[in-house]
Protein backbone atom coordinates (compact mmCIF):
# COMPACT_ATOMS: atom_id res chain seq x y z
CA UNK A 1 0.00 0.00 0.00
CA UNK A 2 1.24 3.59 -0.97
CA UNK A 3 1.94 5.60 1.65
CA UNK A 4 4.14 9.05 2.39
CA UNK A 5 7.22 8.45 4.58
CA UNK A 6 9.59 11.06 5.71
CA UNK A 7 13.25 10.33 5.11
CA UNK A 8 15.19 12.51 7.70
CA UNK A 9 18.69 13.26 7.66
CA UNK A 10 20.34 12.15 10.56
CA UNK A 11 22.96 15.23 11.71
CA UNK A 12 26.64 14.47 10.97
CA UNK A 13 29.23 14.94 13.38
CA UNK A 14 30.39 17.61 11.56
CA UNK A 15 27.61 19.96 12.11
CA UNK A 16 29.34 23.36 12.03
CA UNK A 17 28.41 27.06 11.83
CA UNK A 18 30.73 28.21 8.70
CA UNK A 19 28.17 30.45 6.72
CA UNK A 20 28.59 28.92 3.54
CA UNK A 21 25.24 29.30 2.29
CA UNK A 22 24.68 32.49 0.06
CA UNK A 23 21.13 34.06 0.66
CA UNK A 24 20.93 31.96 3.70
CA UNK A 25 20.26 34.66 6.48
CA UNK A 26 20.66 32.29 9.78
CA UNK A 27 23.18 30.79 7.96
CA UNK A 28 25.42 34.16 7.63
CA UNK A 29 23.48 35.27 10.97
CA UNK A 30 24.99 32.36 12.89
CA UNK A 31 29.16 32.07 10.66
CA UNK A 32 31.56 31.76 13.20
CA UNK A 33 29.40 30.18 16.34
CA UNK A 34 30.24 27.59 18.18
CA UNK A 35 27.97 24.21 16.88
CA UNK A 36 27.15 21.50 18.84
CA UNK A 37 26.87 18.14 17.28
CA UNK A 38 25.91 15.96 19.45
CA UNK A 39 22.95 18.12 20.26
CA UNK A 40 22.05 18.82 17.11
CA UNK A 41 22.00 15.15 16.09
CA UNK A 42 19.80 14.34 19.21
CA UNK A 43 17.56 16.98 18.30
CA UNK A 44 16.92 15.64 14.99
CA UNK A 45 16.51 11.82 16.50
CA UNK A 46 13.59 13.48 18.90
CA UNK A 47 11.42 15.18 15.92
CA UNK A 48 11.65 11.77 14.33
CA UNK A 49 10.30 10.32 17.17
CA UNK A 50 7.70 12.77 17.56
CA UNK A 51 6.46 12.18 13.86
CA UNK A 52 6.73 7.97 15.14
CA UNK A 53 4.50 9.29 17.75
CA UNK A 54 1.99 10.89 15.25
CA UNK A 55 1.63 7.58 13.82
CA UNK A 56 3.68 8.32 10.54
CA UNK A 57 6.04 6.48 8.77
CA UNK A 58 9.07 7.70 9.51
CA UNK A 59 12.78 6.59 7.46
CA UNK A 60 16.10 8.10 7.80
CA UNK A 61 19.57 8.98 5.68
CA UNK A 62 23.32 8.37 7.14
CA UNK A 63 25.70 11.49 7.07
CA UNK A 64 27.63 11.57 4.71
CA UNK A 65 31.71 10.79 4.80
CA UNK A 66 33.18 14.27 5.52
CA UNK A 67 35.75 15.58 5.56
CA UNK A 68 35.30 14.92 2.15
CA UNK A 69 39.16 14.45 1.29
CA UNK A 70 38.54 13.08 -2.26
CA UNK A 71 37.15 16.36 -3.19
CA UNK A 72 39.80 17.80 -1.86
CA UNK A 73 41.93 15.90 -4.04
CA UNK A 74 40.03 16.81 -7.25
CA UNK A 75 41.44 20.36 -5.94
CA UNK A 76 44.67 19.13 -5.69
CA UNK A 77 45.13 19.63 -1.90
CA UNK A 78 44.54 18.13 1.13
CA UNK A 79 42.92 18.49 4.69
CA UNK A 80 46.51 19.82 6.08
CA UNK A 81 47.37 22.50 3.08
CA UNK A 82 43.86 23.56 1.91
CA UNK A 83 42.78 27.54 2.30
CA UNK A 84 40.47 27.84 5.38
CA UNK A 85 37.63 28.40 2.92
CA UNK A 86 37.95 25.00 1.07
CA UNK A 87 38.31 23.38 4.22
CA UNK A 88 34.87 24.49 5.71
CA UNK A 89 33.24 23.17 2.28
CA UNK A 90 34.60 20.16 2.60
CA UNK A 91 33.61 19.65 6.51
CA UNK A 92 30.13 21.01 5.18
CA UNK A 93 27.50 18.30 6.99
CA UNK A 94 24.61 20.10 5.19
CA UNK A 95 23.39 16.71 3.72
CA UNK A 96 21.75 16.36 6.71
CA UNK A 97 18.94 18.88 4.98
CA UNK A 98 17.73 15.48 2.86
CA UNK A 99 15.13 17.94 1.18
CA UNK A 100 18.00 18.88 -1.33
CA UNK A 101 18.85 14.92 -1.78
CA UNK A 102 16.48 14.30 -4.60
CA UNK A 103 13.72 15.29 -6.10
CA UNK A 104 10.72 12.57 -5.86
CA UNK A 105 8.02 11.90 -8.13
CA UNK A 106 5.28 8.99 -6.87
CA UNK A 107 4.54 5.79 -8.95
CA UNK A 108 1.06 7.35 -9.79
CA UNK A 109 2.11 10.44 -11.35
CA UNK A 110 4.67 9.02 -13.62
CA UNK A 111 3.54 7.08 -17.05
CA UNK A 112 5.64 3.37 -16.27
CA UNK A 113 3.95 2.92 -12.77
CA UNK A 114 7.40 3.52 -11.00
CA UNK A 115 8.42 5.67 -8.37
CA UNK A 116 11.12 8.57 -9.90
CA UNK A 117 13.92 9.87 -7.88
CA UNK A 118 16.88 12.17 -9.38
CA UNK A 119 19.10 13.41 -6.70
CA UNK A 120 20.13 16.52 -6.53
CA UNK A 121 23.22 18.36 -8.23
CA UNK A 122 23.28 21.19 -6.09
CA UNK A 123 25.60 23.07 -8.27
CA UNK A 124 25.25 26.53 -7.02
CA UNK A 125 26.84 26.26 -4.00
CA UNK A 126 30.40 24.97 -3.63
CA UNK A 127 29.89 23.16 -0.10
CA UNK A 128 26.78 21.32 -1.43
CA UNK A 129 28.05 20.56 -5.13
CA UNK A 130 29.71 17.03 -3.75
CA UNK A 131 27.17 15.81 -1.93
CA UNK A 132 25.38 14.43 -4.69
CA UNK A 133 27.80 11.13 -5.21
CA UNK A 134 27.46 9.91 -1.65
CA UNK A 135 23.82 10.70 -1.31
CA UNK A 136 23.13 8.97 -5.21
CA UNK A 137 24.75 5.85 -3.56
CA UNK A 138 22.60 5.71 -0.90
CA UNK A 139 19.66 6.48 -2.50
CA UNK A 140 20.74 3.54 -4.85
CA UNK A 141 21.00 1.78 -1.97
CA UNK A 142 17.22 2.49 -0.16
CA UNK A 143 15.03 2.35 -3.02
CA UNK A 144 16.89 -0.87 -5.22
CA UNK A 145 13.32 -2.59 -5.23
CA UNK A 146 12.29 -2.04 -9.13
CA UNK A 147 9.39 -0.13 -7.98
CA UNK A 148 11.97 2.74 -7.78
CA UNK A 149 13.55 4.85 -10.87
CA UNK A 150 16.85 6.55 -9.00
CA UNK A 151 18.31 8.98 -12.08
CA UNK A 152 21.73 10.76 -11.34
CA UNK A 153 21.95 14.68 -11.52
CA UNK A 154 20.58 16.69 -13.56
CA UNK A 155 24.57 18.19 -15.73
CA UNK A 156 25.70 21.20 -14.79
CA UNK A 157 25.36 24.36 -14.87
CA UNK A 158 22.01 23.52 -14.38
CA UNK A 159 20.92 24.03 -11.01
CA UNK A 160 18.83 21.25 -9.41
CA UNK A 161 18.72 21.59 -5.53
CA UNK A 162 15.69 19.03 -4.78
CA UNK A 163 12.70 18.61 -3.45
CA UNK A 164 13.04 21.95 -1.73
CA UNK A 165 11.73 23.64 -5.00
CA UNK A 166 8.97 20.92 -5.63
CA UNK A 167 5.18 20.20 -4.29
CA UNK A 168 2.75 17.97 -4.99
CA UNK A 169 -0.78 18.20 -5.35
CA UNK A 170 -3.14 15.06 -5.01
CA UNK A 171 -6.69 13.72 -3.83
CA UNK A 172 -4.25 11.25 -1.64
CA UNK A 173 -1.42 10.32 -1.57
CA UNK A 174 -1.53 6.93 -3.29
CA UNK A 175 -3.62 8.61 -5.84
CA UNK A 176 -2.37 10.69 -9.35
CA UNK A 177 -0.90 14.09 -8.19
CA UNK A 178 -0.49 17.22 -9.93
CA UNK A 179 3.74 18.32 -9.57
CA UNK A 180 4.79 21.88 -9.01
CA UNK A 181 8.49 22.76 -9.80
CA UNK A 182 9.35 26.12 -8.53
CA UNK A 183 12.52 27.72 -9.98
CA UNK A 184 14.22 31.09 -9.60
CA UNK A 185 15.67 33.36 -12.35
CA UNK A 186 19.20 35.29 -11.08
CA UNK A 187 19.69 38.79 -10.56
CA UNK A 188 20.06 40.46 -7.37
CA UNK A 189 22.39 39.70 -3.88
CA UNK A 190 21.44 36.87 -3.82
CA UNK A 191 21.76 33.47 -6.41
CA UNK A 192 18.63 31.71 -7.82
CA UNK A 193 19.18 28.37 -7.10
CA UNK A 194 16.78 26.48 -9.22
CA UNK A 195 16.55 26.35 -12.30
CA UNK A 196 13.64 26.34 -15.16
CA UNK A 197 15.52 23.73 -17.70
CA UNK A 198 16.70 21.69 -14.58
CA UNK A 199 13.19 21.27 -13.59
CA UNK A 200 11.78 20.84 -17.00
CA UNK A 201 14.60 17.96 -17.35
CA UNK A 202 13.55 16.14 -14.16
CA UNK A 203 9.67 16.21 -15.25
CA UNK A 204 10.58 14.70 -18.38
CA UNK A 205 13.35 12.24 -17.09
CA UNK A 206 10.49 11.00 -14.42
CA UNK A 207 7.39 10.85 -17.43
CA UNK A 208 5.02 12.79 -15.90
CA UNK A 209 2.04 14.20 -18.23
CA UNK A 210 2.40 17.44 -18.95
CA UNK A 211 -1.04 18.41 -18.69
CA UNK A 212 -0.58 17.66 -14.71
CA UNK A 213 2.69 19.37 -14.61
CA UNK A 214 3.57 22.88 -13.59
CA UNK A 215 6.65 25.12 -13.69
CA UNK A 216 5.53 28.47 -11.66
CA UNK A 217 8.41 31.33 -10.92
CA UNK A 218 9.42 32.24 -7.24
CA UNK A 219 9.15 35.92 -6.74
CA UNK A 220 12.38 37.83 -6.95
CA UNK A 221 11.13 39.38 -3.33
CA UNK A 222 11.02 36.00 -1.49
CA UNK A 223 14.65 34.98 -3.24
CA UNK A 224 16.58 38.60 -2.25
CA UNK A 225 14.19 38.16 1.39
CA UNK A 226 16.28 35.03 2.29
CA UNK A 227 14.05 32.45 0.68
CA UNK A 228 16.77 30.20 -0.52
CA UNK A 229 14.31 27.52 -1.32
CA UNK A 230 10.47 27.26 -2.48
CA UNK A 231 9.74 25.33 0.86
CA UNK A 232 11.28 28.34 2.59
CA UNK A 233 7.79 29.77 1.36
CA UNK A 234 5.39 27.49 0.85
CA UNK A 235 4.26 24.24 0.80
CA UNK A 236 1.52 22.23 -0.30
CA UNK A 237 0.17 18.22 1.22
CA UNK A 238 -2.92 16.38 -0.40
CA UNK A 239 -5.17 19.24 -1.49
CA UNK A 240 -3.91 22.24 0.13
CA UNK A 241 -1.09 24.37 -1.02
CA UNK A 242 0.19 26.81 2.64
CA UNK A 243 1.73 29.72 0.48
CA UNK A 244 3.39 33.14 2.00
CA UNK A 245 1.40 35.81 -0.06
CA UNK A 246 5.05 36.60 -1.58
CA UNK A 247 5.81 33.37 -2.49
CA UNK A 248 5.43 33.15 -6.35
CA UNK A 249 6.24 35.70 -9.05
CA UNK A 250 2.80 36.80 -10.65
CA UNK A 251 0.90 35.64 -7.83
CA UNK A 252 -2.67 36.06 -9.51
CA UNK A 253 -1.58 33.78 -12.14
CA UNK A 254 0.29 31.11 -10.44
CA UNK A 255 -2.76 30.83 -8.26
CA UNK A 256 -5.19 30.37 -11.13
CA UNK A 257 -2.83 28.12 -12.94
CA UNK A 258 -3.03 25.74 -10.04
CA UNK A 259 -6.66 26.15 -9.96
CA UNK A 260 -6.88 25.38 -13.70
CA UNK A 261 -4.73 22.00 -13.38
CA UNK A 262 -5.98 20.61 -9.63
CA UNK A 263 -9.67 22.69 -9.14
CA UNK A 264 -10.02 20.57 -5.66
CA UNK A 265 -6.83 22.95 -4.08
CA UNK A 266 -7.70 24.75 -0.91
CA UNK A 267 -4.97 28.22 -0.89
CA UNK A 268 -4.41 28.84 2.45
CA UNK A 269 -2.81 31.96 1.59
CA UNK A 270 -0.87 34.29 4.70
CA UNK A 271 -1.03 38.12 3.96
CA UNK A 272 2.17 39.87 4.10
CA UNK A 273 -0.06 42.02 6.29
CA UNK A 274 -0.34 39.86 9.50
CA UNK A 275 2.79 38.26 8.69
CA UNK A 276 5.91 40.30 7.10
CA UNK A 277 8.18 37.79 4.58
CA UNK A 278 10.96 38.70 7.45
CA UNK A 279 8.59 37.07 10.28
CA UNK A 280 7.53 33.92 7.91
CA UNK A 281 11.63 33.67 7.03
CA UNK A 282 12.77 34.16 10.44
CA UNK A 283 10.08 31.82 11.60
CA UNK A 284 10.43 28.97 9.08
CA UNK A 285 6.35 29.03 9.14
CA UNK A 286 6.56 27.26 5.87
CA UNK A 287 9.63 25.83 6.44
CA UNK A 288 7.51 22.95 8.64
CA UNK A 289 5.73 19.90 7.71
CA UNK A 290 2.27 19.44 6.36
CA UNK A 291 0.96 16.23 7.34
CA UNK A 292 -1.90 14.09 7.01
CA UNK A 293 -2.46 12.38 10.50
CA UNK A 294 -3.93 8.97 10.90
CA UNK A 295 -7.63 8.05 11.52
CA UNK A 296 -9.25 11.38 9.63
CA UNK A 297 -7.76 13.88 11.93
CA UNK A 298 -7.26 16.36 9.63
CA UNK A 299 -3.91 18.23 8.92
CA UNK A 300 -0.83 19.17 11.20
CA UNK A 301 1.76 21.33 10.87
CA UNK A 302 5.47 20.31 12.46
CA UNK A 303 7.31 23.24 12.50
CA UNK A 304 9.85 25.05 14.87
CA UNK A 305 9.35 26.25 17.85
CA UNK A 306 11.12 29.97 16.70
CA UNK A 307 7.02 30.22 15.27
CA UNK A 308 5.79 29.63 18.67
CA UNK A 309 8.23 32.67 19.83
CA UNK A 310 7.20 35.30 17.06
CA UNK A 311 3.55 36.56 17.76
CA UNK A 312 3.05 37.65 14.16
CA UNK A 313 3.06 34.00 13.62
CA UNK A 314 1.54 32.56 16.52
CA UNK A 315 -1.09 34.75 16.31
CA UNK A 316 -1.63 34.10 12.60
CA UNK A 317 -1.77 30.30 13.28
CA UNK A 318 -3.75 30.12 15.89
CA UNK A 319 -7.00 32.38 14.52
CA UNK A 320 -6.61 29.87 11.56
CA UNK A 321 -6.69 26.52 13.94
CA UNK A 322 -9.78 28.39 15.88
CA UNK A 323 -11.52 29.19 12.37
CA UNK A 324 -11.28 25.32 11.47
CA UNK A 325 -8.96 26.16 8.44
CA UNK A 326 -7.62 22.72 7.05
CA UNK A 327 -4.78 22.72 9.51
CA UNK A 328 -5.99 21.66 12.55
CA UNK A 329 -2.92 20.66 14.98
CA UNK A 330 -0.19 22.78 15.25
CA UNK A 331 2.98 20.69 16.70
CA UNK A 332 6.21 22.39 17.29
CA UNK A 333 9.70 20.42 17.74
CA UNK A 334 12.76 21.89 19.01
CA UNK A 335 15.25 21.91 15.98
CA UNK A 336 17.34 24.79 16.99
CA UNK A 337 20.89 23.69 16.27
CA UNK A 338 19.37 22.96 12.38
CA UNK A 339 17.75 26.12 12.51
CA UNK A 340 20.28 27.92 13.18
CA UNK A 341 22.09 27.12 9.96
CA UNK A 342 19.37 27.98 8.17
CA UNK A 343 17.22 24.43 7.93
CA UNK A 344 13.86 24.08 9.76
CA UNK A 345 11.87 21.09 10.33
CA UNK A 346 11.20 20.59 6.48
CA UNK A 347 14.68 20.66 5.32
CA UNK A 348 15.61 17.68 7.11
CA UNK A 349 13.10 15.23 5.31
CA UNK A 350 12.49 13.61 1.92
CA UNK A 351 9.21 12.66 1.28
CA UNK A 352 8.83 9.50 -0.66
CA UNK A 353 5.40 8.28 -1.17
CA UNK A 354 5.73 4.00 -2.03
CA UNK A 355 4.51 0.84 -0.20
CA UNK A 356 7.70 0.59 3.03
CA UNK A 357 7.80 -3.55 1.83
CA UNK A 358 9.52 -1.97 -1.54
CA UNK A 359 12.37 -0.38 0.97
CA UNK A 360 15.20 -1.37 2.44
CA UNK A 361 14.55 -2.23 6.11
CA UNK A 362 17.46 -0.52 7.52
CA UNK A 363 16.75 2.67 6.13
CA UNK A 364 13.23 2.35 8.04
CA UNK A 365 12.65 4.09 11.91
CA UNK A 366 10.95 2.60 14.22
CA UNK A 367 11.44 2.93 18.18
CA UNK A 368 14.22 0.63 18.83
CA UNK A 369 16.24 1.67 15.71
CA UNK A 370 16.20 5.22 16.94
CA UNK A 371 17.30 4.62 20.53
CA UNK A 372 20.16 3.01 18.76
CA UNK A 373 21.36 6.01 16.84
CA UNK A 374 20.68 8.16 19.93
CA UNK A 375 23.06 6.13 21.62
CA UNK A 376 25.83 6.07 18.90
CA UNK A 377 25.40 10.02 18.53
CA UNK A 378 25.54 10.77 22.39
CA UNK A 379 29.06 8.05 22.53
CA UNK A 380 30.63 9.33 19.81
CA UNK A 381 29.26 12.93 18.09
CA UNK A 382 31.36 15.74 19.38
CA UNK A 383 29.65 17.72 21.77
CA UNK A 384 30.84 20.99 20.26
CA UNK A 385 32.56 22.39 17.68
CA UNK A 386 34.34 25.80 17.20
CA UNK A 387 35.92 27.16 13.79
CA UNK A 388 39.26 26.77 14.44
CA UNK A 389 38.32 23.35 15.41
CA UNK A 390 38.10 22.58 11.70
CA UNK A 391 42.16 22.20 11.38
CA UNK A 392 42.60 19.45 14.33
CA UNK A 393 43.45 16.07 12.66
CA UNK A 394 42.42 14.53 16.20
CA UNK A 395 38.76 15.48 15.20
CA UNK A 396 39.19 14.78 11.73
CA UNK A 397 39.74 10.86 12.85
CA UNK A 398 36.75 11.62 15.91
CA UNK A 399 34.32 12.29 13.30
CA UNK A 400 35.23 9.80 11.01
CA UNK A 401 34.93 7.17 13.70
CA UNK A 402 31.61 8.76 14.84
CA UNK A 403 30.25 8.21 10.97
CA UNK A 404 31.73 4.69 10.57
CA UNK A 405 30.26 3.19 14.53
CA UNK A 406 26.92 4.83 13.53
CA UNK A 407 27.26 2.63 10.07
CA UNK A 408 28.04 -0.21 12.11
CA UNK A 409 25.32 -0.28 14.13
CA UNK A 410 22.98 0.14 11.68
CA UNK A 411 24.33 -2.56 9.71
CA UNK A 412 25.36 -0.14 6.44
CA UNK A 413 28.69 -0.99 6.15
CA UNK A 414 28.08 -0.43 2.42
CA UNK A 415 28.09 3.29 2.86
CA UNK A 416 31.92 3.29 4.13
Amino acid sequence: MLTEINFDGIIGPTHNYAGLSRGNIASASNAGDVSQPRAAALQGVEKMRHNLALGLPQGYFMPLDRPDAAWLETLATTLDEVEPHLRAQAWSASSMWAANAATVSPAPDSDDGRCHLTVANLVTMPHRSHEWPGTLAQLRLAFADPAFAVHGPVPAPLGDEGAANHMRLCAGHGAPGVEIFVYGIGGGRFPARQHLDASRAIARRHRLDPARTLFLRQSDMAIQGGAFHNDVVAVANERVLFTHETAFENREEAHAAIRAIFPEVEIVEVPASAVSLPDAIRSYLFNAQLVSLPEGDGMGLVLPTEARETPSVWTWLEAHVAGNGPIRRLLPVDVRQSMANGGGPACLRLRVVADPATVDPRFLADEAKLDRIAAVVAAHWPEAIAPGDLASAALVRDVRRARAALLDAMDLGELV
